[in-house]
Order: C-alpha cells, then sequence, then structure tokens
C-alpha cells in the first residue's frame, strides 16, 4: 500500500501497454455520462478482456453527492431548489460540477493494473501532481485526505466506485472555471480548506494544452497505450450494476 505523502512509481515500461480506449467528448449532460459509465462497467464486468477507457469531459453546473454523503453540507434546501442534484454511487461528500472543469472518468480493470483501492487513488493523484509540476505548479497531497493542493486551494478532487475491481467515477481538475459554485455548500464536507483554480496561479492557461499534458501523463502512470478507436459513444442503453 503507497501513503497518501508516497512519490508513486511509472508502471514497469518493459511490459506491453494495456489498449484504453480515449473519448474527449466536450460538454456534456451529468445523466447521460453517468448512465454510459455505468453501461462501460457492466461491459467490463461480463467481458473482462475488454480495454480499459477514458472519459473526458466536461459538465454543464451540476452537484453530486457520495452514496453515504450527508446533506448537513447543503447551503440550500434540495427539495426546493433550482440546482441539478445527483446522488450517485462513489465515495465521499458533495462536490459541485461546470464548465472549465476537467473531468475523467477512468473505466479501469484494477485486475490488470493492482487490485488496491489506495493504490488506485494515489495514482489518480500522481497524474494530476505531474500534470501540474509541467507548469512549474508545485501540487502536493494532505495525510488523510483525498485530493490535489496548491497553496492549501483544493484543486482538483477524487471520487471513484469499484464494482468487481471495475472502475468508475474519477477525478475533476479546475482549470478555469466559475467557483461561485461551491459558495452553495462545503466541498467534499471539507470546513477550513479553499476550492481554487489553476487560473488563479497561472492566468490565460491553455485548457486543450492542459488536457493534452494530463493525457500523457495518465498515460505514463497507467501505463496504456491510449487510442481513439473505440466503439461510437452513448450508443447503448445503461445496464443496472451488481
Amino acid at each position: 500500500m503507497i501513503s497518501s505523502h508516497q512519490s508513486v512509481k511509472d508502471s514497469d515500461s518493459s511490459l506491453p501497454k494495456r489498449p484504453c480506449w480515449l473519448y474527449q467528448l466536450g460538454l456534456v449532460d451529468y445523466q447521460k455520462a453517468w448512465d454510459w459509465q455505468r453501461q462501460l462497467v457492466c461491459d467490463r464486468i461480463h467481458n473482462p478482456q475488454l480495454p480499459d477507457t477514458l472519459l473526458l469531459l466536461e459538465h454543464p453546473p451540476v452537484y453530486t453527492l457520495g452514496q453515504g454523503a450527508s446533506l448537513d453540507f447543503l447551503k440550500f434546501n434540495p427539495d426546493q431548489s433550482d440546482f441539478a442534484l445527483h446522488r450517485i454511487e462513489r465515495g465521499g461528500e458533495v462536490t459541485y460540477h461546470c464548465p472549465g472543469q476537467l473531468i475523467g472518468y477512468p473505466i479501469l480493470n484494477l485486475k490488470h493494473h493492482q487490485t488496491d483501492l489506495h493504490w488506485y487513488l494515489r495514482q489518480l493523484e500522481e497524474v494530476i501532481i505531474r500534470t501540474l509540476g509541467i507548469y512549474g505548479l508545485k501540487a502536493e497531497r494532505i495525510p488523510g485526505l483525498t485530493g490535489v493542493w496548491l497553496d492549501q486551494c483544493k484543486v482538483a478532487a477524487i471520487g471513484i466506485k469499484v464494482s468487481r475491481w471495475i472502475t468508475m467515477h474519477g477525478f475533476s481538475l479546475n482549470i478555469n472555471p466559475d467557483l461561485s459554485g461551491f459558495d452553495q455548500i462545503i466541498p467534499c464536507g471539507i470546513h477550513n480548506r479553499a476550492v481554487g483554480s489553476l487560473e488563479q496561479f497561472i492566468p490565460n492557461l491553455d485548457s486543450a494544452e492542459v488536457t493534452a499534458t494530463l493525457l500523457h501523463q495518465f498515460s505514463r502512470v497507467f501505463d496504456l497505450d491510449l487510442r481513439r478507436e473505440g466503439p461510437e459513444p452513448f450508443t447503448c442503453h445503461p445496464s443496472s450494476l451488481d
């Protein structure tokens, strides 16, 4: 098990890279992306040899609650609100998604990587940390918390669900979002730490460039061969997870 303060090594580069279908989808409704994730997971439960998949996208403004999240961290009444709100399968408390935030949903079969959830969480953090390091930003982990921080501001949140070692949900990286939506919640249930964005540290940072950098680091950290050759997205009906 890798502790929260240890660095994470690249996978063994002498082995053939496992293929991973890549979809860069732009702005996608939350329910639509959620349904597709569930279908991708079900497909891989029934056929574990299917390639891994990475969905990269943005969402219109939406709040999500982890499966055991407390409503106490909402600053609005969910029964009398115009805010889109979903309770989903991932762990963790409430968070907010909106344009300007890069969201990654890796659908990975950890039996082909490591069957260790702590390892997987640290790997996701490492992808973000390495990406920010390319821009001279010294990101860090905070022991006992999941995510990535810059100057004590949380710039990346992570929340996952794993079914039979197939992952879903994932990470969000604040590049240049309107952070005002976070004012309506206590993000991740953490009272004493602010949410930040990369734009606060490097104004006018190019989102497409950050995305390309993150993809390179994701490929290295998980030792995956990213390919844009998977089936057309959103063509199948979601199935229920076991």
